[in-house]
């Protein structure tokens, strides 16, 4: 795990019987991203022996700050983080729980058989409805720690493992992602506040499978600027997955996402990428979010994740010093939406719905 002034990449996703969910009373990853030292600018470095993803480090474009309108809310900042939550001993655990060394991401598609579909589908299902109960707490007054604690105690209610836990030493067990957030956000002891919006971002490990999934959720009264960029990041996510299906090119998910964000002016992520998800957290192909040039299609019965990061502002994101959290450089709002998708022969069939 690096320090400050160092990146490591955060690409950063027998069963549960029935419908029955319990509510609580080889491709090292530090090669892909660096930051520039004593700035905190998160860069994205994808070798050609990756996925090629090489173009889009050429296709920045620059946004008139003046177009960012001045918000009166005030800038994120860091709380005190509570220990890490423990996990019953039953409980399965991936592989890299043992060690704070960030994994690599697997070679190659996470294609599945039918019992690989039969558990990715229960994973999926519980990672929506983990999500959905914590799209339920998000009120003025409650600490984003105080999320983290409820979707813990869901996930491990129903046998889960909640996938962040100790993932490169990540210390909780979902990510909670505050207005200028872009991604990765730790939960701590600061209180929503009328006006936030926050992304959840749920991951839970059930029976050796990985279901991945987040949403932007409103607190009280928000703006319609903020309500705006939400509803259109949710469209460039729908209108991906809508244009899913074996032999589409993934670079066509990319195209479809930044089009539709083109059309409002706003920015789009490029640094952090959907992924294969599977028997591993994070696994190829990588999957752009903006328009790229890059080869490969989509195989029946593989599974990866769609995510887009969208930004009123700038796109280019900073890090703080925790090395996780990760917010838009000059303040704007942002807004992150993602499902697990399995690719069949009609289309993408979303695993990580209710």
């Amino acid at each position: 795990m690096a320090g400050s002034m160092c990146l490591q990449s955060r690409l950063v996703s027998s069963f549960v019987g029935g419908d029955r969910f319990i509510h609580p009373s080889h491709h090292p990853l530090h090669h892909l991203f660096r930051c520039f030292p004593g700035r905190n600018h998160v860069s994205m470095q994808l070798p050609k022996t990756l996925s090629g993803l090489t173009d889009f480090l050429f296709n920045k474009s620059c946004r008139n700050l003046d177009q960012v309108s001045m918000s009166r809310r005030k800038p994120l900042r860091p709380g005190k983080v509570s220990p890490p939550r423990p996990v019953p001993a039953h409980i399965q655990r991936p592989p890299y729980v043992k060690s704070r060394r960030p994994p690599e991401v697997a070679s190659g598609a996470e294609v599945h058989d039918e019992r690989g579909i039969e558990c990715m589908r229960a994973s999926g299902r519980l990672a929506a409805l983990v999500l959905e109960y914590a799209g339920t707490l998000v009120k003025p007054g409650v600490k984003t720690d105080e999320i983290d604690e409820a979707v813990h105690q869901m996930i491990i209610d129903n046998g889960g493992y909640p996938s962040p836990l100790g993932y490169g030493g990540f210390p909780k067990s979902v990510c909670t992602s505050v207005n200028e957030c872009i991604c990765h956000g730790i939960p701590d002891s600061r209180s929503l506040e009328d006006g936030d919006i926050i992304n959840i971002d749920v991951t839970v490990y059930l029976n050796g499978y990985h279901g991945d999934t987040s949403a932007t959720f409103f607190c009280g009264e928000v703006d319609d600027e903020a309500k705006k960029l939400v509803q259109v990041t949710k469209e460039c996510m729908d209108k991906a997955i809508s244009i899913c299906g074996p032999g589409v090119e993934y670079k066509k998910i990319g195209k479809t996402i930044h089009d539709h964000a083109d059309k409002f002016g706003y920015g789009v992520v490029r640094q952090f990428v959907g992924h294969g998800v599977g028997r591993v957290f994070h696994a190829e192909p990588v999957i752009q979010h903006c328009r790229n040039n890059e080869g490969g299609r989509m195989i029946l019965n593989q599974t990866f994740t769609i995510e887009p990061m969208i930004t009123l502002g700038s796109y280019d994101p900073i890090m703080w010093d925790d090395n996780w959290t990760v917010v838009t450089e000059d303040g704007s709002l942002s807004a992150q939406f993602e499902h697990t998708i399995l690719i069949t022969r009609d289309g993408a069939d979303i695993l990580t719905q209710c």
